[in-house]
Parts: structure tokens; sequence; C-alpha cells
């Protein structure tokens, strides 16, 4: 099993006007194997609650949890992929992807056994000894993706992970990332700002309230698996995005009086 729970999580910091409520009592379960993504507004803290489930940050309030278990600091159990492909320049690919096995003192066979095959899956083949200086965007997030699931964590935390790709790149990693979650069964928590990759990709979405960030709706995904971008182009994609783009529009322009009321 690989749940991960969040707990009535809350999160304040202190700014040049006073304290500032980033997240207010956010509490969510994913379940074994789920795919969930988080959507809200700019600036709801949708980054935020996910570095406190990830454990570099430590909420104010609140807990997470990994199969009932609190955890404090990062971990094994939790992968992490960001926006920016944090990728160590310095190492290969093939490298990037053996570090974490490494760390844990993986043996060496195994550790070529595994980042052969992810490099493979990742359609990555070619370039096992190329540096991240001359990979794409897109092949540099598919080797940050690789290098994640290298340690077998439990649950997959992605912040944003496509954000930076082109429109096609985009659509092409979409794909791949669900073909991908259908092999290993991850349990996945993936922010995004783009509505159309949360309905493609989730089988829940959660929508965020305007800061301070609360869980405002929760929404259940239920187009059938396998998708396709045939997908997209189906009348209850668009029912489901319809749905998603009323709650976040509200939730946009509640941000944009409460910036004007302190202005």
């Amino acid at each position: 099993m690989s749940e991960i729970e969040i707990r009535d999580v809350a999160m304040r910091f202190r700014g040049r006007h006073g304290e500032v409520t980033a997240l207010e009592r956010i509490s969510l379960t994913v379940p074994d194997g789920q795919f969930a993504c988080i959507v809200g507004p700019s600036g709801c803290g949708k980054s935020t609650l996910l570095m406190v489930a990830a454990g570099l940050i430590t909420p104010t309030e609140g807990e997470v949890l990994v199969n009932g278990k609190p955890t404090v600091e990062p971990g094994a159990d939790r992968g992490m992929v960001f926006q920016s492909y944090s990728l160590y320049p310095w190492l290969s690919v093939r490298r990037n992807i053996e570090f974490g096995p490494e760390i844990k003192k993986v043996p060496a066979a195994d550790r070529r056994k595994t980042s052969s095959e992810l490099i493979h899956l990742m359609k990555l083949d070619g370039f096992a000894d190329a540096y991240p200086k001359v990979l794409s965007g897109g092949m540099k997030q598919r080797a940050a993706i690789a290098r994640a699931l290298a340690g077998d964590p439990q649950v997959l935390l992605m912040d944003e992970p496509f954000g930076a790709l082109d429109a096609q790149t985009r659509q092409i990693m979409q794909e791949l990332l669900t073909d991908i979650w259908q092999r290993y069964r991850k349990t996945v928590l993936f922010v995004t700002h783009d509505i159309e990759e949360a309905i493609f990709l989730g089988d829940v979405i959660y929508m965020m309230t305007s800061r301070p960030g609360r869980i405002r709706t929760t929404l259940a995904v239920d187009i059938p698996r396998p998708r396709t971008f045939d997908t997209i182009t189906g009348p209850r994609f668009a029912e489901l995005r319809n749905q998603v783009v009323g709650v976040i529009h509200e939730e946009s322009l509640k941000a944009v009086e409460s910036e004007l009321a302190r202005a």
C-alpha cells in the first residue's frame, strides 16, 4: 500500500506587512495507486502544499503521513519531480538515474539493470552517457522522472513538471507519463496550472481556493482509461473542463479583488 495523507495542514509566513497565511487547514488523502491532481489560481499555495508533502518545508500546523506514518523530512518513500528538471549537470543521464540507488548502496548490477530499463521506457536510448546540457527540455524531464522512479518511491510528487515545455512536447510527455503510471501504478500527487492536463492525467482533481489556500472542491474524473488525445475532443472532457474553469475563474476573481483591497 502507498497512501499519502495530508492532515489539517496550515502554512503561515512572516511577510513585510505581517503574517501571511498561505495554506489553511488542508486535508486530503491520495490512496494507493491513484493519480491525483491539484489546480488553483496563481498564488494559492499549490507548490507550497507539495513542498510540505515532500518534507522540504515544515507546516505551521498539521502533518503528512505516508502509509500512516508521519513524515517530517524528505525521504526515499517520496520521489520528487520539479519544473526546473533539477538534474545534476556533472553526471550523465545514467548516473543521474542511478544516483539515488547508489546512495542507498544498491549493487552496481542492479542499478545498471534499473537505469537501462528506465532509459528505454523514457525513450532516452542512445543518451545514457549524455550530459544534461546537450538534452532538450523534454529529454531532461524524462531523465528527471526516471531518476525519481529509480529509487522505487511509494509516492511520486510532481510540481508542474511540464510547465516549461512547448505545447507539442508537453502533449508527448503527458502521454508518456500516463503510460509509465499505468505500468508502475505509483501513487501520484501532481500540481499543475493546466486544467486540460489535470483532466487528461488525473483520477481526481482537487481545486484550491485563492489565498489562503484551502480545498474548495474535489472532482472525480470519470473518463475511462487508457486515455489518448482523442479523449480531449469528447463531450465528457468538455463538461469537466467547464466545471473546473468555472471554479478557477471564481477564485481568480477573488484573488484580484483581495489584492485590490490591500492596495
